[in-house]
This record gives C-alpha cells, structure tokens and sequence, in this order.
C-alpha cells in the first residue's frame, strides 16, 4: 500500500480528477464531496490523509467504523492537547459515513459515530434507525436511501420502484433525515455499463425531489467508487466513495455492497 509521499500523490490525483470532471459537468470541484473509504487502510495512513485535509471518510463494515472511528479520535485529541506550536495542521473533527450493509443489531454501534448512513435499504431497517435516533441523538439522523439502479437481482438496494414508497415512510419518522439517494454500479469496471446505471439513478432522484414528497433537504447523490467515480459525477453525483484509488490494494473496498 502507498505511504508518505505515494499517499500525497494518489490523493491529490484523485482531487484533481474530481475537478476535472466537475468541470465538464459544468460545475465547481468543491461542489462535489470525496469521501475516502477506509476499509482496509492502515491507522498511519488515515492519519496521513488527515493531515492533507481529508475530513470525509467511509467504511462499509459497522465494526470497522466503530474501531477506525474510536482511533482516529483518540488521535486527534492527543494532537489537540499538545502545544499549539507542535501541532499539525488536522482537522478539528472527522464526519464518518457508512457506507455498506447495516445489520439492524449493529446500528446501535455506531450510531453516535456516524454522520450519513448511505445504505438505507428497507423498512425494518429505516425503523430500526428510527427507534436508536430517537433514544441516542439529540438531532434526526441523517440518511440516504440505498437504490439497486442497477438491476441485479442479488445486489443491495431497493428496486427504483419501490423508492417513493420508502422515501413515504420514512418521511413520516420524525428522527430521520433523508438527504438523498445512493447507487454504485456492477462490478467490472465498465465505463458505458456504469454511466447508464448512475443516469437512472440520477432521473429516479431528480424525479423524487420534483413530487414533493422531500424538502429541499433532498439534495444528495451519492455514486461512483475507485473505478467510476468520473462518470458517477459526469451524470450527476455530489458525492463519490473512493477507496482504492488513495490506497491502493484489494482491501480497500469502496463500493458499498
């Protein structure tokens, strides 16, 4: 895996490729937040990743967040309590996504921890959610819903379908917040495959957003991983999830699933 200078480069590839694609979608770098995915990065390398100014990151395993999550604040405290003249330039806090499957007995372990939960994929589990928030957090828990754009029988999601349904429900749940939708495309690296997933996905939220059914909070699309995230942006996203593409290696898992 890249450390030290290799991180900083592949880091600083990854922003000005979002830039670029920014651009040709007409828009302005900063409007589109990166999300570094964890999942099988070093605690060193997080904290090199902080140090160049990353405060998004993601993991797709609610055990993995809990532990990286209890780290990196350990960290940041330490740093917090040396004397302004050995400290780095860190962020003052980090915002945790997640960003994969949820177990409904897992939500409680990092709920508190995390900022946006991408993966809102079904009733039971928005109610779960529900029932936590309201017990654990001061503010409504802040959520996307999970779209399987692509089709795949056995990939996460709800079916397009069945979105305006969900999106009803949860509505009606007064700890959570939906801000949006998220989507990753089939596995292979298809360019052309990816685009027409991330489009459908991209009508289904401009769709949503036009019924009424969501305030002007709904303003969130999250799509696009190491492979993809160019066109996820090209086709709309305001988020994207990159992993591999800082840290290279096949742990570093970004896609959600």
């Amino acid at each position: 895996m890249p450390t030290g200078d290799s991180l900083r480069r592949r880091y600083e590839s990854v922003r000005a490729r979002i830039e670029a694609a920014t651009e040709r979608r007409g828009r302005r770098g900063r409007q589109v937040i990166l999300v570094a995915v964890t999942s099988g990065a070093s605690i060193d390398q997080i904290r090199q990743l902080l140090a160049l100014g990353q405060v998004d990151l993601a993991e797709t395993h609610a055990s993995t967040l809990a532990q990286h999550a209890a780290q990196v604040e350990e960290f940041l405290q330490r740093h917090r309590e040396l004397p302004s003249a050995r400290r780095e330039n860190l962020p003052g806090t980090v915002r945790w996504h997640m960003i994969g499957p949820l177990p409904r007995n897992r939500v409680r372990k990092i709920l508190e921890m995390t900022r946006l939960i991408h993966s809102v994929d079904s009733l039971r589990l928005a109610e779960e959610l529900q029932t936590a928030a309201a017990a654990r957090l001061p503010e409504p828990l802040e959520v996307l819903i999970q779209v399987n754009a692509a089709g795949d029988r056995r990939g996460p999601g709800v079916a397009p379908p069945a979105t305006r349904h969900l999106v009803e429900q949860i509505e009606t749940m007064f700890n959570l917040r939906i801000r949006g939708l998220m989507c990753s495309a089939p596995p292979g690296g298809d360019p052309e495959a990816a685009r027409e997933v991330f489009q459908r996905c991209h009508e289904l939220f401009l769709d949503t957003r036009r019924s009424g059914l969501c305030s002007d909070r709904f303003d969130i699309l999250s799509m696009g991983c190491s492979e993809d995230f160019e066109v996820a942006i090209e086709c709309g996203a305001n988020i994207v999830r990159v992993g591999r593409a800082i840290f290279g290696g096949e742990g570093a898992a970004d896609r959600g699933r």
